[in-house]
């Protein structure tokens, strides 16, 4: 009994709380300016008190379209490279389970018997004799003491890896949540442009019929017949060529989503579209350092931190108890017996005196640190440069689309104008035909401005980081 208390309070010693040996962390000091950039291409406006921070909005509240909301819906549910990102995350959470549990000791009960026969020349007796042998033990097998905080390191080493990994699936979510909407706004669009294609066709195919009974009669030339028939082809080729991208578009879609979705959840053109809403990047840019992505880079600068601990923890001695307690008889029924008891008791330390390989792999987690830090401020660099660039579209949009807007009023009202002055003799068909080349031109123009405001608030909304998940 007194041996079985001596061993516990042995091993009582030895179980104090150990350090870590890794560096103090400091966040590295943002590579970015601390305002968003000004200019004449930036809104010089304060935002509106009704516009909402994107990190304060979730997709579905920054999402007001009904269709688009259902979409995103069942990507979200459907969707394989948001899957894989999730059994990453739980595969990176089972490591950090096995890297903490390193610092328990391993209890293995153990049971044996042996049996061994001696010839008589090997006997000290002289005779033949057979022996036998029966143990059960209970006990610890090799288990390290972490004084200096290798394992410790390991552990947080492994838990910044597992919190790396969750947030470059929140990165994904929102990569996910973004390549959706606009995806469906692409599709949007070439349907609203393959509208207007085909309207443009039948105008077409009607003012050909018309130079052709005037030409029938003599009253038009071959060459006005045969730039109008150009017209018409034209048409149909951008009326083939709108109907396959929208399809191509459908097809991106279902492949997003992961599933093929129902014809009325699919846009019927842009105009319908309920647009997402208005969203304002703040005043400061320290609100990038919550993106995920960043984040991602900052938690795997802190598992090469606290690396580091692990490496200068491999220069002090490593100390490992094997320990076990139970009984032995040479019976079988006599195990459990009074006096059969058996212990035994093997701390083991191990002092480094000259090992290579120890200083060059410290040499590599400083340095990998210092690859670590030039991740992360390049991460900050690119979501700088993601929201200035997002900011300066949203910024100049709408006098886009208003000059457009008011492009094509013009070029409708020369069109109008050049056929009547055609259709009284005074013009060529030329005139004509040039309006309504720049008129088709214009207003496939002013859809693809249309759908380039809609994705800018999307594009925004993802680069802000994508609000709450």
């Amino acid at each position: 009994m007194h041996r079985k208390l001596l061993l516990l309070l042995v091993v009582m010693v030895f179980l104090p709380v150990g350090c870590t040996m890794a560096p103090r962390y400091t966040r590295p000091a943002s590579p970015v300016p601390a305002e968003w950039p000004t200019g004449p291409a930036y809104e010089q406006k304060k935002p509106a008190a009704s516009v909402e921070a994107a990190a304060k909005l979730s997709w579905s509240e920054f999402i007001k379209d009904e269709r688009l909301q259902k979409v995103i819906a069942a990507a979200l549910q459907n969707n394989r490279d948001l899957r894989i990102a999730a059994l990453n995350v739980d595969r990176a959470r089972a490591y950090y389970g096995i890297s903490r549990v390193e610092l328990l000791p391993t209890v293995n009960a153990v049971g044996s018997m042996s049996k061994v026969r001696v010839p008589a020349d090997l006997s000290s007796s002289g005779s033949a004799t057979t022996s036998e042998r029966y143990d059960v033990y209970l006990g610890v097998s090799s288990w390290e003491i972490d004084f200096f905080g290798r394992i410790r390191s390991l552990k947080d080493k492994a838990l910044e890896e597992y919190l790396a990994t969750d947030q470059a699936r929140r990165s994904t979510q929102i990569m996910l949540v973004s390549t959706v909407a606009q995806a469906y706004l692409a599709l949007a669009a070439d349907r609203e442009a393959l509208q207007l294609v085909s309207s443009t066709l039948q105008s077409q195919e009607t003012t050909y019929n018309m130079i052709k009974k005037r030409y029938d009669v003599g009253m038009a030339s071959g060459l006005d017949l045969r730039r109008a028939q150009s017209q018409v082809d034209m048409a149909r080729r951008d009326v083939a060529r709108y109907t396959m991208l929208a399809a191509q578009d459908e097809n991106a879609l279902n492949l997003l989503v992961g599933s093929q979705l129902a014809p009325e959840l699919l846009p019927p053109n842009l105009s319908g579209f309920k647009p997402p809403r208005e969203i304002t990047a703040g005043l400061f840019s320290e609100l990038l350092l919550e993106r995920p992505d960043v984040l991602t880079a900052e938690h795997r600068l802190k598992a090469a931190n606290v690396n580091i601990g692990a490496a200068r923890a491999a220069f002090f001695p490593r100390i490992a108890l094997t320990t076990s307690l139970g009984t032995a008889s040479t019976e079988l029924s006599g195990l459990f017996k009074a006096g059969s008891a058996v212990w035994s008791f093997a701390p083991q330390v191990i002092m480094p005196i000259f090992d290579a390989r120890t200083w060059f792999a410290y040499d590599v987690t400083k340095i990998e640190k210092e690859l670590s830090v030039a991740a992360y401020e390049k991460a900050v660099q690119t979501a700088f440069r993601e929201v200035a660039d997002a900011l300066a579209d949203k910024g100049t949009i709408n006098q886009r689309i208003a000059a457009q807007q008011s492009l094509v009023e013009a070029i409708a009202e020369t069109l109008r104008l050049s056929f009547a002055r055609y259709d009284k003799g005074i013009d060529s068909y030329l005139s004509v035909l040039d309006a309504q080349r720049s008129l088709y031109a214009a207003e496939q123009v002013l859809i693809y401005l249309q759908l380039s405001r809609y994705t800018n608030l999307v594009t925004l909304y993802k680069a802000l980081g994508g609000g709450q998940y």
